[in-house]
């Protein structure tokens, strides 16, 4: 339903519309919510769509959706109809002092379809509740199934019908964790049979086939990702004679057609999601990890940016994007070519000679990329956290992720494809981060304060953070503030108009190197091809609903997000409660609305609500006792019992 909101807000062609929907086109059409013009249907202008706030004293905000646009408040709300996560249609109405309101006409179901409930024990009764905010669910269950039950069985409940849909387990056992975070957003590593069956269809790739692509497979590419990687969407190749960077994608979108099986299944996903024991791809793992993965020593079907650089201004002064094939060499992963770097690893044949002589010189010309880069683009010490678990489904350890120059080579030469991508359309998929508005920036310049660290506001944002961050370095805290900074920027999202992307640097910007699990990048491969055959028609039905396009995946990578920090989140918690009343060693993360504090021992990461600081300041070092663990909502809670001076 959310989804048919928000293409009803950018209007919505009728050969788009399913059988279902129209059932609500025809009722929408009949109160007025909605026009009809040349056969695209959209909202009246009178009307919008939107999930309903916190409800407090008979009001709320609508969080509007399908718009990036203000709320509108609501007043008069009848609590026993409407609630905070309801999707609703409201009329907008002047506000007493002009301001933009709303009144509720329809409530159309809820904002989020499914939820987790489980039992506890109310009143000496078992209650069926929330999973996170221990309210009843409303789901119609008679007394003696709900006795059947044991206290802590966790459950799928559909929001729109009030039922519930499975039972996934109880919440003592560490393996439900997973089934929750998936439930929620009714996520699923299964794929239906006719998508299975479509993707067993295709054959491994038969050069002869393919008169009209580009043989690129004498060249020697190769792939540098994580050890643990099962799909290589990129490959590369360094031609230093010509100055040229070939970037190899995965041609997911020769396999992946337009309302096919397949796609309607990669649509949903829209991304790939990573959990520390396994993934749940975007695409079936015959085509994520076999066919559409660049393999080493097997010909594969790839998009190739081909670009030629200018060595003197490190500008593009060419590039070409075209259908090719290549035959991986070798597949590195970053430890290895990292040894290489530091002269621990020497080539065991010709092939690898050939490859690392050209890696060698490009690794000279990406650092200095990167150094042009950072002169405009901001360069961000946040830890990325890799978690690590057993067989059992707990937490047995946990580390932070480096940067090493492995990634920074394979990161710029990404980040040279996905800028040539975006220069070639001016309305598709583009990824833009707008600037922090002046409000953020001054919370963290007052929060900065707070830690002894003077702001001294200069003539550019780029210049004010720089000397934050040499601040932040001199007092050991790079990372900290760096995750402070992140917080105070605008979240990067997918738009189909060009607005910049401020993180970066970049005047305009795209993924275009990840197909295999980003839709977005499936899309401007498609946008691409089109644009390359000069194909209006193709580029006009690739385009047709962009917009809402845009917004659908921008939400699904967020729920992807979600799921991955909710998951470790309860790994975490499960590990504080068996360690209730020990001692660690934390650094203080919030102060403001809320004192947290993060865990760095021996274990790191686990986050900690403080109930006693002892006036403890932001970025502390502290010793905490960890006092009570929510198991269901994920919470841990301690109190700091010492502070740690910094020779300790």
């Amino acid at each position: 339903m959310k989804s048919f909101l928000i293409r009803l807000t950018h209007g919505l062609s009728e050969q788009d519309i399913s059988s279902e929907e129209f059932a609500y086109i025809n009722d929408f059409l009949a109160k007025e919510y909605i026009t009809k013009k040349d056969n695209v249907y959209k909202f009246n202008s009178k009307y919008r769509a939107g999930t309903l706030g916190l409800v407090q004293n008979n009001t709320a905000y609508l969080n509007v959706i399908g718009e990036y646009v203000k709320d509108l408040l609501i007043e008069d709300i009848d609590i026993s109809k409407a609630t905070q996560g309801d999707l609703i249609i409201a009329q907008r109405v002047l506000g007493k002092r002009g301001a933009p309101s709303a009144k509720i006409v329809e409530i159309v179901g809820r904002a989020q379809s499914y939820s987790v409930a489980y039992i506890i024990s109310h009143d000496g009764r078992k209650s069926l509740v929330d999973l996170k905010t221990d309210y009843p669910i409303g789901a119609e269950i008679a007394e003696n199934e709900l006795n059947s039950y044991d206290y802590g069985d966790v459950f799928k409940i559909d929001n729109q019908s009030y039922t519930i849909m499975e039972k996934l387990g109880n919440i003592k056992d560490p393996l439900v964790d997973e089934k929750i975070v998936l439930a929620q957003f009714n996520k699923h590593d299964e794929f239906s049979e006719e998508v299975l069956q479509q993707a067993a269809s295709f054959k491994e790739v038969d050069a002869s086939k393919y008169p009209s692509r580009v043989d690129l497979r004498k060249l020697p590419f190769c792939t540098i990702d994580p050890v643990t990687a099962k799909d290589f969407d990129d490959a590369i190749y360094w031609d230093d004679e010509n100055r040229t960077l070939y970037v190899a994608i995965a041609d997911v979108s020769e396999y992946v057609t337009p309302f096919g099986a397949i796609d309607n299944e990669a649509i949903y996903r829209s991304f790939s999601i990573y959990l520390p024991h396994r993934s749940i791809p975007m695409l079936p793992r015959e085509l994520s990890e076999t066919l559409c993965s660049l393999q080493p020593n097997a010909d594969r079907l790839s998009y190739v940016f081909e670009i030629k650089l200018d060595l003197n201004t490190l500008e593009v002064s060419s590039s070409k994007v075209y259908e090719a094939i290549i035959h991986s060499q070798r597949r590195f992963n970053y430890e290895e070519i990292d040894d290489f770097f530091e002269d621990k690893l020497k080539a065991k044949n010709d092939s690898e000679k050939s490859i690392f002589e050209y890696i060698k010189k490009l690794r000279v010309i990406t650092d200095a990329l990167k150094i042009k880069r950072l002169k405009v683009g901001y360069d961000f010490r946040s830890n990325e956290l890799d978690m690590f678990i057993d067989e059992n489904s707990n937490l047995t350890h946990t580390t932070y992720a480096q940067e090493t120059p492995s990634h920074a080579l394979i990161e710029d030469c990404m980040l040279l494809a996905n800028k040539e991508a975006a220069k070639r359309f001016t309305k598709g998929v583009f990824r833009i981060h707008e600037p922090p508005n002046q409000l953020k920036l001054q919370n963290l310049y007052q929060e900065l304060a707070g830690i002894g660290m003077y702001v001294d506001i200069k003539k550019s944002i780029k210049e004010t953070i720089t000397q934050i961050q040499n601040q932040a370095k001199e007092m050991g805290l790079s990372s900290e503030v760096d995750t402070l900074i992140i917080q105070s920027q605008m979240q990067a999202r997918y738009a189909p108009l060009n607005a910049g992307h401020f993180g970066l640097g970049f005047e305009e910007y795209t993924h275009f190197t990840s197909p295999i699990r980003r839709y977005s990048d499936l899309i401007v491969h498609r946008l691409l091809k089109a644009i390359n055959n000069h194909d209006t028609q193709e580029s006009s039905y690739v385009l047709r609903n962009i917009e809402s396009l845009c917004m659908s995946v921008s939400e699904k990578e967020r729920e992807a997000s979600t799921i991955e920090n909710e998951f470790m989140a309860r790994k975490f918690a499960r590990w504080a409660d068996e360690n209730l009343g020990n001692i660690f060693k934390a650094r203080i993360t919030s102060t403001d609305p809320v004192l947290k504090a993060e865990l760095h021992d021996e274990l790191q990461g686990a986050r900690f609500f403080i109930t006693h600081g002892m006036n403890a300041q932001l970025f502390e070092d502290v010793k905490i006792k960890i006092d009570k663990v929510d198991i269901a909502k994920a919470k841990i809670y301690a109190s700091v019992v010492q502070r740690i001076e910094k020779d300790d």
